[in-house]
């Protein structure tokens, strides 16, 4: 018989909050030239000479955000990561810097949290952003993470949610959908798992879906773009709640109504097929599901020129009249009042 070498677990008692933030951020490097002094001190030493500084939170807590059925601690770092970029790009900025705290049960081996660090890691390695602090502490309900995410913008070119004017075009980048539709994929793998724990999902037809769910990227790309276009975002917003969640902040932001097209709207060809299997209304996925973290943002009608046709832009809609409303109007050339139905962490 062969001796079962399975690798034994280390218990973060043995080496202690301090230890464990030595240890876990030792191979981290410095990238940004904003980072003064990063880990290592009581604080963080940050310098952005004359440009303007966004900041950004996000907390995320295990059975709430995320389920490690079947989301892995590596991918879970990275999205965690993601989620905070996605609001400093959304502010039409660029990341230089996160801090990273968790609170983590005595069942999370130190090799766990090696997982999620891997994860986070590779974020800051890709987006080009320094890890500068955080904290760890225990936890008597399972994994919580908290990010902060620091980014610089010159004054001229910060993007609000408020900005859009009245015949402003809306726009969005990417398509939308798939993370919703990836979750519900993995949602019915972990019934059938239940019921067969031998089962082996065969997930190959739905990997853009699930990789949308479990590994999203944040949008670095669109400012770069916008800025080679030529093109100033009158607002901006990124797209964590559902389409109409974020529709609604930028017109209550900004005092406008909204007229958006339902046949306008990106959705990818496995997002429809995903739809049509699930008996789900693809609109209603892209209006109401979130977690997409594509940006959504207004821009001057004497653009449309230099947007149209870019592949990694769909025009959408218009701004109106505050009085007008926000609407969808639908291929059927009907109007429905945009309601937001999106992620609402407080629902029961």
């Amino acid at each position: 018989m062969l001796e079962d070498k399975k690798q034994e677990s280390t218990s973060l008692e043995k080496l202690g909050e301090f230890g464990l933030i030595d240890h876990l951020t030792n191979s981290f490097t410095i990238d940004q030239k904003s980072t003064i002094k990063g880990i290592g001190d009581d604080a963080a030493v940050l310098s952005f000479d004359n440009k303007k500084t966004v900041v950004t939170t996000d907390l995320l807590i295990e059975g709430v955000h995320f389920d490690l059925s079947y989301m892995p601690l590596k991918h879970l770092g990275y999205k965690a990561v993601m989620v905070n970029l996605s609001d400093v790009y959304a502010m039409n900025a660029k990341a230089t810097q996160i801090t990273v705290s968790i609170a983590v049960s005595n069942r999370f081996p130190l090799e766990a949290i090696e997982e999620l660090y891997a994860g986070i890691a590779l974020a800051t390695e890709k987006y080009k952003v320094d890890l500068v602090g955080g904290d760890t502490t225990s936890s008597t309900k399972g994994l919580l993470i908290s990010i902060t995410a620091i980014g610089e913008v010159d004054e001229s070119s910060i993007t609000y949610r408020k900005g859009a004017k009245v015949n402003d075009l809306l726009v969005v980048s990417g398509d939308l959908g798939g993370a919703y539709m990836g979750l519900q994929v993995l949602e019915r793998e972990k019934e059938v798992f239940k019921v067969n724990p031998n089962s082996q999902p065969d997930l190959e037809p739905y990997s853009y879906i699930v990789e949308r769910q479990l590994k999203p990227e944040a949008r670095k790309d669109i400012a770069a773009l916008l800025q080679v276009l030529g093109v100033s975002p009158t607002s901006m917003i990124d797209i964590s709640d559902g389409l109409s969640s974020e529709i609604l902040h930028l017109c209550k932001q900004s005092e406008v109504g909204c007229n958006l097209f339902e046949d306008k709207i990106p959705l990818d060809p496995t997002v429809i097929s995903a739809c049509e299997e699930f008996k789900i209304d693809s609109t209603m996925v892209a209006l109401n599901g979130g977690e997409d973290y594509e940006l959504l943002f207004t821009v001057d009608q004497k653009d449309f020129e230099k947007i149209k046709g870019n592949p990694n832009l769909s025009i959408i809609g218009h701004m109106t009249d505050v009085l007008e409303g926000a609407h969808l109007i639908t291929r059927e050339n009907t109007k429905i009042e945009l309601t937001a139905q999106g992620w609402n962490s407080f629902t029961s």
